[in-house]
C-alpha cells in the first residue's frame, strides 16, 4: 500500500457534500484522447475480477458491536457503466474492477480469496489441518467477516498458520480477528513473516506520523465524498477499513531466498525481497498449486515508488529484479499469480506476460530517469520528458492508477541525487509565502494575476494556472477570488487524474480551499495494539523528535528511568537541544531516577493518562530532583493534526 502506516483507526467519514462543478471542455478531450490509446474492448479484467465468485455478503456495511459502521461493500456501487465527464475513464475502469467484491475461488479446493473487503485482498490455502491465512486486512473486523464467509461458503477450519507478506498495516492489521494470541500458543500456530517485519510495521510512521497521516487524509480521500465527482477509491483497492488494528510478533521469520518449508503440509518456496514496495516483505511459491503469492512486487498498477503521503524513497531497480528473479525461477512452470491486492492471473503465457511488463515497467522508470540524469537532466526535466512505450503502457496493469510515471520517475532521481538540481539559484529558495509575495508583485499585483488565470484556465491550462494561483493564495490566504479559481483548477485536474491517489489530492485540496480545513474521520496512529508493541528504541526516537529543540537549548536534564514490569531500564539527557538516550544503562550522576511500568509509559504515549498524573497516583515514582522530571515533560511538543496544506 501503503499505505497509511500504522493505523486507520475510528469511523469511517460520513459523505461530505460534493461541489458541484461540470468537467471543461479541456478535461472532456483529455479523458477522450486516454479512452481513444487504450484498448478499452478488452474485458479481460473483468472477467478475471468476477471469476471464481462463491458468495458475497448479505449486509454490504462491516460494523462494530455499537453499530459503528467499519466498511461498507456497497459504497462505490455508483461505479458502473462508462464513466462520466468528470472522472479519468481509465481510473473509472480500475476503480469498477477493485469495487468487485466477496469470496472467491482461485485454485479448486486449494486457493481462495476475499476482496473489496478493504484496502487489500486476504488470501486462504487449504493446509492438511485447516486454513492458512495470508494478510489477514487492516482491521480485525473484516478480516473476521472474511473469513466467517470463508468457513460458511467452503469448509470450516481452524486457522493453522497466518503469513504476513510485508509491513503494511493493510496486510497484518486485522490479524487478531481471525486467531487469538491465546489460540497460536495453544496450538502452536506459524505466523511467518520476511525479516524485519515486526520492527517496520510497529515504526512506520510514528516518528513522522503526524504530518503522513494528515497527509494520508488527502491521498485516500478521507476528506471527500466518494462518488462520480469525488473519490473514486486508491486505484491499489477501494479505501480503508476503519476498525481495530491488531498485530502479533512472527514465530518464523524469513531472511534467505530460496527458504524451502512446509506449512500445515503444503510446500512452500520463500523469498525474501526487501526495499522495493515496502521496507521488510516476501513472495513465495507453492509447486502443489503452481501458484505464485506476487505480495504486492507484482499488481495490476504502477505501484509507488514514492508514495505521496510521505515515505521513504523505493528503488525500481528492486522491483525489476525481484521480479525477474521469479521469472526465472518459476516462469516455466507457473499457472496462477495472485497477490496483496487486486485479482489473480492465470494460464503460464498471460502470467509470465503480466510479469515481464511489471518487470520492464520499473526498469525503464529506473534506467531512463538515471540516463537523462547522466546526460544533466534535472528531476522536473526528467518527469516531463519520461513516456512509457506504448509496448509497456497500453496494457492496463501497467497504468499509472497508484504510482505515476511522473512521480515516480522523480523518486527514482532523488534517490541518488537527492533534492538539489545541481542550479545554484535553487539552492536556497524562498519559502512559499515569500515566494509569493515576491511573484504576485511582479507579476502586476493580484488583479493582474486573477486576469491572467482566468485566460490560461479558459485555456484549459490548468497546471500553471494552479501554480501561478498557488502563489496568490499564499501571498493573499484571504483572497477568495484566487481561492475559488485555484479550487475549480484543481478540481479539473482531478476529473483528468488517472492515479487515485492524484485525484484524491486534488479533490481534497480543491475542498480545503472551499471550505476551510474540515476535520473528518482520518487515519489515527493511535493503535493500543500497536503502541503497545513498539520496542523501546523507537519510542525513544519518537520523544527525541518531540523534544522542542530551541526551548531546550540551554538546558540540562539527566534522568534514569527503571521498568520493572519489563525488566528494563535506559537514561538520557537533555543537553545542547537534543535527547540523547543509552538503554541497559543506568547514569551515574543524574538528577533523578524514574520507576514506572513500560505499561505506564504505553498508557502515557497513548494519552490515557499523562506522566505528571502518573506521578501524582503513585503509578511513577521519583527518586531525585522532581522538578527536573517536570522540566523535561514540559519540553516535549504536541502536534496538531489538522494543520493547513493548501494555504499558509
Amino acid at each position: 500500500m501503503r499505505h497509511t502506516a500504522l493505523i486507520l483507526t475510528g469511523v469511517l467519514a460520513a459523505a461530505l457534500p460534493a461541489y458541484a462543478q461540470d468537467a471543461s471542455k479541456a478535461t472532456i478531450a483529455a479523458n477522450q484522447a486516454l479512452k481513444d490509446y487504450l484498448p478499452f474492448e478488452d474485458e479481460t479484467d473483468f472477467e478475471n475480477a468476477t471469476r471464481g465468485l462463491i458468495a458475497t455478503l448479505d449486509e454490504a456495511e462491516i460494523t462494530l458491536p455499537d453499530g459503528t459502521v467499519v466498511y461498507d461493500t456497497a459504497q462505490f456501487d455508483f461505479l458502473e457503466g462508462d464513466a462520466p465527464d468528470t472522472a479519468n475513464p481509465s481510473l473509472w475502469r480500475q476503480s469498477r474492477l477493485n469495487a468487485v467484491n466477496g469470496l472467491f475461488e482461485v485454485v479448486p479446493g486449494g486457493i481462495y480469496q476475499v476482496r473489496g473487503f478493504d484496502l487489500a485482498v486476504m488470501s486462504f490455502i487449504r493446509g492438511d489441518t485447516g486454513w492458512i491465512v495470508i494478510d489477514p486486512l487492516t482491521a480485525n473486523e473484516t478480516a473476521a467477516t472474511g473469513l466467517k464467509l470463508l468457513r460458511e461458503n467452503v469448509e470450516d477450519l481452524p486457522v493453522s498458520a497466518v503469513i504476513f507478506t510485508h509491513s503494511h498495516v493493510d496486510h497484518f492489521g486485522g490479524v487478531k480477528g481471525i486467531i487469538t494470541p491465546e489460540e497460536i500458543a495453544e496450538r502452536n500456530v506459524p505466523i511467518i513473516a520476511p525479516e524485519g517485519f515486526f520492527e517496520e510495521a510497529v515504526s512506520e510512521n510514528l516518528i513522522a506520523g503526524n504530518t503522513m497521516s494528515r497527509r494520508a487524509s488527502f491521498m485516500y480521500g478521507n476528506v471527500i465524498e466518494k462518488g462520480p465527482e469525488g473519490s473514486l477509491g486508491s486505484g491499489l483497492g477501494t479505501t480503508t477499513a476503519a476498525g481495530t488494528v491488531t498485530i502479533v510478533e512472527p514465530t518464523v521469520t524469513i531472511s534467505e531466498s530460496p527458504t524451502e518449508m512446509a506449512v500445515d503440509g503444503i510446500d512452500m518456496t520463500f523469498l525474501n525481497t526487501p526495499g522495493a514496495e515496502a521496507p521488510a516483505e516476501l513472495m513465495f511459491y507453492i509447486p502443489k498449486f503452481k501458484a505464485l503469492m506476487q505480495a504486492e512486487e507484482i499488481n495490476h498498477t504502477l505501484h509507488n515508488l514514492y508514495t505521496l503521503r510521505g515515505a521513504k524513497v523505493r528503488s525500481g531497480d528492486k522491483f525489476a529484479k525481484y521480479i525477474n528473479d521469479v521469472i526465472n525461477r518459476w516462469g516455466d512452470d507457473v499457472e496462477v499469480s495472485f497477490g496483496s491486492h487486486h485479482w489473480p492471473t492465470w494460464d503460464n503465457e498471460n502470467i509470465v506476460e503480466l510479469w515481464k511488463g511489471q518487470r520492464d515497467l520499473y526498469r525503464y522508470i529506473h534506467d531512463e530517469t538515471l540516463r537523462l540524469a547522466n546526460k544533466g537532466e534535472t528531476m522536473i526535466e526528467i518527469s516531463e520528458q519520461l513516456t512509457l512505450p506504448d509496448s509497456l503502457a497500453q496494457h492496463f496493469y501497467n497504468r499509472g492508477y497508484y504510482g505515476s510515471v511522473s512521480h515516480n520517475a522523480k523518486a527514482q532521481y532523488q534517490l541518488y541525487f537527492g533534492w538539489f538540481s545541481g542550479n545554484p539559484s535553487e539552492l536556497d529558495e524562498l519559502p512559499p509565502v515569500e515566494e509569493g509575495i515576491k511573484f504576485v508583485e511582479y507579476a502586476g499585483g493580484a488583479d493582474a494575476v486573477l486576469e491572467k488565470a482566468q485566460a490560461d484556465f479558459d485555456a484549459g491550462e490548468y497546471r500553471w494556472v494552479a501554480t501561478a494561483l498557488n502563489h496568490l493564495v499564499f501571498a493573499d490566504p484571504d483572497n477568495q477570488a484566487a481561492k475559488g479559481l485555484l479550487a475549480d483548477t484543481l478540481t479539473q485536474l482531478g476529473y483528468q487524474a488517472e492515479s487515485g491517489p492524484w485525484r484524491n489530492f486534488y479533490l481534497s485540496g480543491a475542498k480545503e480551499l472551499r471550505d476551510g480545513v474540515v476535520k473528518a474521520a482520518t487515519p489515527d496512529t493511535g493503535s493500543a495494539d500497536v503502541v503497545r508493541g513498539l520496542p523501546l528504541d523507537i519510542y525513544l526516537d519518537y520523544l527525541a523528535v518531540r523534544l522542542n529543540h530551541p526551548e531546550a537549548a540551554g538546558k540540562e536534564i539527566a534522568l534514569n528511568f527503571v521498568m520493572p514490569d519489563v525488566d528494563e531500564q535506559f537514561s538520557l539527557t537533555v543537553t545542547n537541544g537534543v535527547m540523547n538516550y543509552t538503554i541497559g544503562n543506568q547514569a551515574d550522576t543524574v538528577d533523578a531516577t524514574v520507576t514506572m511500568d513500560r505499561a505506564v509509559l504505553d498508557n502515557v504515549n497513548l494519552g490515557q493518562t499523562t506522566l505528571m498524573d502518573a506521578m501524582t497516583d503513585g503509578s511513577v515514582t521519583v527518586d531525585g530532583d522532581s522538578g527536573k522530571v517536570e522540566e523535561f515533560v514540559g519540553l516535549l511538543d504536541g502536534f496538531e493534526f489538522w494543520f493547513n496544506i493548501v494555504t499558509p
